[in-house]
């Protein structure tokens, strides 16, 4: 760890831990709110919430700060930021990390365009394989890193390899076989920073690939609440069961607490329907999980990502 990091944890004063944070020539702002950043729309701030410039600002900024832990936040889709914040730095991609480039058959993306974004430009390519990907809010590098899926495929069918950074600020190129891809996760080290995904289509008429895009569509706003503050999927599907099914045989359906409820339309996704806090949709959610197993003897698991700490739990940043 850097020395300025020993003398700030070696303190009893009032530093805050953006003092010590290196020169850089993007966004870096102290106890900084997060909820605008959630589908939640709830969560408490970010000690150091730093959105780089560029790939050079993050760079610089990593190799800096090795030692010091490090959150990433995406879009905020499939995230749940508890009410006390995220201890220590968060980092944030900006719009430079954006951006979609075609050659031939694939689609290199950096790791902040939005999955739409990406769908939407392998069907003006001819390329079929992506479709799935309209449906899935968030961007490219949380859902590579989780591996996110819909209507039977997932990234480990598009991914072809991927440009990454590491918490010490270093690049590193991986190839899809360097991953082993779980159901919504993937092997990717702690700390690691996507920076760019390369996705592999398959060349197909444009109708074609428009009607599949269509017809999910459809079937999503059918089955699924849209327009409300919802994180998509709250508990990973059991081996050969359906997550919602149990919720829904367990009694949970339309089930609230606080400002958090269950949904009428599709009771494996949370919503806040205009006050909740994290915590009420964390004391649901582990309700849910409890009445589950109750119920079928199933341990459900989250597969929304769960961070930082519980309000009654945190010290105050600037003073530890």
């Amino acid at each position: 760890m850097f020395n300025f990091l020993k003398r700030f944890m070696g303190k009893e004063k009032k530093e805050h831990l953006i003092d010590f944070m290196p020169p850089v020539r993007g966004v870096l702002k102290k106890d900084f709110p997060l909820a605008k950043f959630t589908r939640f729309g709830v969560g408490g701030p970010a000690e150091v919430f730093f959105e780089p410039a560029d790939e050079a600002d993050l760079v610089f900024f990593l190799s800096r700060v090795s030692g010091v832990p490090v959150t990433v936040i995406g879009s905020g889709s499939n995230l749940l930021i508890r009410d006390g914040g995220i201890p220590n730095i968060v980092i944030k991609l900006s719009k430079s990390f954006s951006g979609v480039e075609v050659k031939g058959e694939r689609i290199i993306a950096k790791a902040a365009t939005m999955n739409v974004e990406i769908a939407k430009a392998a069907l003006d390519a001819g390329l079929s394989g992506m479709e799935f990907l309209a449906g899935i809010p968030g961007n490219i590098g949380g859902s590579t890193r989780m591996n996110a899926g819909a209507a039977g495929s997932d990234i480990s069918t598009i991914m072809e390899s991927a440009k990454m950074i590491d918490s010490s600020g270093h690049i590193h190129q991986i190839t899809k076989d360097d991953l082993i891809f779980n159901y919504r996760e993937t092997t990717i080290p702690n700390g690691w920073i996507f920076l760019e995904v390369t996705l592999k289509g398959i060349p197909m008429e444009k109708g074609i690939i428009a009607e599949k895009m269509n017809t999910l569509k459809i079937k999503r706003q059918e089955s699924q609440p849209v327009n409300v503050k919802t994180a998509g999927s709250t508990f990973k599907n059991p081996e050969g069961l359906f997550a919602w099914k149990l919720i829904e045989k367990a009694g949970c359906r339309g089930m609230r607490i606080g400002g958090a409820m269950v949904s009428e339309k599709h009771c494996n996704f949370l919503v806040n329907t205009g006050n909740a806090t994290a915590n009420d949709i964390e004391t649901l959610g582990e309700e849910i999980r409890r009445r589950v197993l109750e119920h079928s003897d199933i341990d459900l698991k989250w597969e929304i990502r769960r961070i930082g700490v519980k309000k009654p739990e945190q010290s105050t940043f600037g003073g530890r």
